[in-house]
């Protein structure tokens, strides 16, 4: 039987201090004045959020993207009004106009694009704003080649990010501006030469969840159930270093470690790797990540037969444990 309640499907995942500032939030959400019934303003648990982050950019990027994601569009407004310089504001309001920009029309998508070089320029050390440009410059279509720049841009400024290679990989899928074996070149090229540790290791098996994810879309057929696009000789090496050279480290746990796994265990079930699979899952707890089960029927029934199966925690139900 499915439970549901089980599941913590949340955009921050496993972010404690950045669900905690959306929450403290979520009230302004029905308030059209902001700072009603306050002492000061909303935006200032996130400028505290955002400054306790410091310099841990892969975090910072993770935090940034799901507060222009999930705030109320008002409180970073507020923020940029009353305090124009502050980096931190130019970076969240970069990544707001950055998301919004390309259903807005030219006119939008030029300011988004003025206030990412305007956030860059205020934080200078700091890669995230060039990431909202690049995710901007995705939405808008931009050739991939005009694209390298700004990404380079990025990693120069924090070598081995892994949001920046996530995006470029976005970039260069079918399903993005680019094509397969590119896609796949540069994933496996950056897991090769990434530290040992490093989540980048990981960047091989997201390519190929794209890629099937590309076939299955294109043909109209669920072609995940076939083993063969994981049991060939290519697919069980790219597994076999996600697992060695990052999973199986000692590393500390990234921003977005937590989709990493939810990937990883699935490519692991789909590869029937039952053992290495339920590893993944113990770490990968109540926390699913929509993708890429919703490639799946049914994703959370599947997510939840699989963790429970391989964890022994349907075992132990059935015994009434």
């Amino acid at each position: 039987m499915l439970r549901r309640g089980t599941l913590l499907t949340r955009p921050e995942l496993d972010d404690d201090p950045l669900h905690r500032t959306l929450l403290d939030l979520r009230p302004t959400q029905q308030l059209h004045g902001l700072g009603a019934g306050r002492t000061r303003p909303a935006w200032e648990p996130v400028a505290d959020l955002l400054r306790a982050t410091g310099r841990d950019w892969d975090r910072r990027t993770h935090r940034v993207s799901v507060l222009a994601q999930c705030l109320p569009a008002a409180v970073s407004d507020r923020w940029a009004t009353d305090r124009p310089d502050d980096g931190d504001a130019l970076v969240l309001r970069a990544f707001v106009l950055s998301a919004r920009a390309p259903a807005e029309g030219h006119s939008a998508i030029r300011r988004a694009e003025q206030t990412c070089l305007r956030a860059a320029a205020a934080c200078p050390e700091d890669p995230t704003p060039w990431l909202a440009l690049l995710s901007l410059m995705h939405a808008c279509a931009v050739p991939v080649h005009d694209a390298v720049p700004v990404w380079t841009r990025a990693v120069n400024r924090a070598p081995w990010h892994r949001t920046a290679y996530h995006l470029m990989l976005r970039y260069l899928s079918p399903r993005g501006h680019g094509a397969v074996p590119d896609m796949m070149d540069f994933a496996g090229q950056a897991a090769s030469q990434a530290p040992h540790g490093s989540p980048i290791a990981l960047l091989p098996v997201a390519a190929r969840v794209e890629l099937v994810a590309h076939r299955q879309h294109r043909t109209g057929v669920a072609a995940l159930g076939a083993s063969g696009h994981w049991n060939e000789p290519r697919a069980v090496r790219e597994i076999d270093t996600a697992l060695s050279r990052w999973f199986l480290t000692a590393a500390v746990p990234h921003a977005e470690a937590v989709i990493d796994l939810n990937v990883l265990a699935f490519a692991l079930t789909r590869a029937h790797r039952p053992a290495e699979a339920g590893q993944v899952f113990r770490r990968i707890g109540r926390h699913m990540t929509r993708h890429p089960w919703e490639l799946l029927p049914e994703p959370e029934r599947t997510f939840v037969y699989w963790r429970d199966r391989l964890t022994g925690r349907r075992r132990k139900e059935e015994r009434g444990g």
